[in-house]
């Protein structure tokens, strides 16, 4: 199966993707409230940031993607710094290889963007399964506990993701 990634510039786009996120809201599994969930799926489109898609071959929504420049610490200003607010593919799509695809776009996309993005950050759910994929890729700096669960926050160098990501280009074809 095939598949390709596209940025959500237009409202078409981004009405595909707040869709996406809502319909799988429960998939999101993220130990936070429904309005605290809906401000991270939709912060990358109000704050006019990313938000990325990936369709499969029918045209269909396989993932979806979003995140912002800075951090709420610094107001802001360190946009070297991107955080993911929302990331999830659908059940069916739950694939290494298109989480792989995945990563290599966005890696490489980063890599074509005017700001100087050095660094990457996000949340998940403080599980085994999740900390064990996670651990991987990035550093577990802070563990925090909120009213619905426990959350792991991670920090990544985006060349280190990038790297990684490379290592498997001939595994994967697709467009950038």
């Amino acid at each position: 199966m095939s598949y390709y990634f596209a940025i959500c510039a237009t409202e078409k786009y981004q009405e595909k993707y707040i869709d996406f996120l809502l319909r799988h809201y429960r998939q999101l599994n993220l130990p936070y409230s429904f309005p605290v969930t809906l401000s991270f799926i939709a912060s990358p489109i109000l704050m006019r940031e990313e938000a990325l898609l990936c369709f499969d071959e029918d045209d269909e929504v396989a993932g979806a993607l979003g995140y912002i420049y800075g951090t709420g610490e610094n107001d802001y200003q360190d946009t070297h710094i991107i955080q993911i607010q929302t990331v999830l593919l659908a059940e069916k799509y739950r694939r290494t290889r298109l989480f792989l695809q995945g990563l290599q776009y966005l890696t490489q996309y980063i890599g074509q963007l005017d700001k100087q993005v050095t660094e990457v950050r996000f949340r998940t759910p403080s599980q085994p399964s999740l900390q064990r994929l996670w651990d991987k890729l990035a550093v577990r700096s802070a563990v925090h506990e909120t009213p619905f669960g426990r959350v792991d926050e991670y920090r990544a160098a985006v060349a280190d993701w990038h790297a990684y990501a490379m290592k498997f280009r001939h595994e994967s074809h697709f467009g950038v």
